[in-house]
């Protein structure tokens, strides 16, 4: 499906709620590995762990700020909602809280970066797959991107940076993607397929391996539609 018609069927609400489909050969329904607590107002939340935001961080994310954050990239469409809530107001949804995202594109390659020995591509003069949103009173943001591809040495992911409303750092963590999911899109998706599976598990990857439940998406959908990730992010 070409992505203007993607965006055209969703529309704004996309970015609010998971993608419904028919189910088809290509489509995954999430099973064990892909978990998310989205709960608010329980007080039994549980904090998110805090991982790295490099080695790629975004160099000026307050000029980001925008809910399509494709670019010039192309891939299989998806969309993104992240909730997040705040840990210390009984789980209560944030609002006005400053969310960052970052992820590299189908082939692996960040955005602000290159010619090095970390990514030998030079990318360092575009500003793709890089996003800000503030969150509203349900504590949800919401952006239109592309699946990931994936890089050795780390399992798929999404980087997340959220601040509060004054622009103080609360928590950089990152999101994990349900295998299954993945090796749907690696190996069927012409964009990818060329490449393969990722070479790291969740279960092996140095980020995820002690905290993938906490920081696992949700992801349904399919090739043909595109997906619809959501995750839930609990800050302290």
């Amino acid at each position: 499906m070409e992505r203007k018609e993607f965006l055209k069927r969703l529309g704004f609400s996309a970015l609010l709620v998971p993608l419904v489909s028919a189910c088809s050969e290509d489509e995954v329904i999430p099973t064990t590995d892909a978990t998310t607590d989205t709960t608010t107002g329980s007080g039994t939340c549980t904090v998110t762990p805090s991982e790295t935001a490099g080695p790629f961080p975004t160099k000026d994310p307050s000029a980001l700020s925008m809910i399509d954050i494709t670019s010039d990239r192309t891939g299989v469409p998806m969309t993104i909602k992240i909730t997040v809530q705040d840990k210390s107001n009984n789980c209560e949804a944030l609002q006005d809280a400053i969310v960052d995202i970052w992820h590299c594109d189908r082939d692996g390659y960040y955005s602000e970066y290159g010619g090095s020995g970390m990514q030998s591509v030079n990318l360092q003069a575009y500003h793709f797959l890089r996003g800000r949103q503030v969150t509203d009173s349900n504590g949800q943001v919401g952006f239109t991107s592309i699946f990931p591809g994936w890089y050795s040495g780390r399992a798929p992911h999404i980087h997340v940076h959220i601040y509060n409303s004054s622009g103080n750092s609360l928590l950089v963590t990152q999101i994990a993607f349900p295998t299954a999911v993945c090796n749907t899109v690696y190996t069927t998706a012409t964009q990818y397929y060329t490449r393969g599976t990722q070479d790291t598990s969740n279960a092996s990857d140095n980020v995820f391996s002690d905290s993938v439940e906490n920081e696992m998406s949700v992801v349904t959908g399919n090739i043909s539609d595109g997906y619809a990730l959501t995750h839930t992010i609990v800050v302290s």
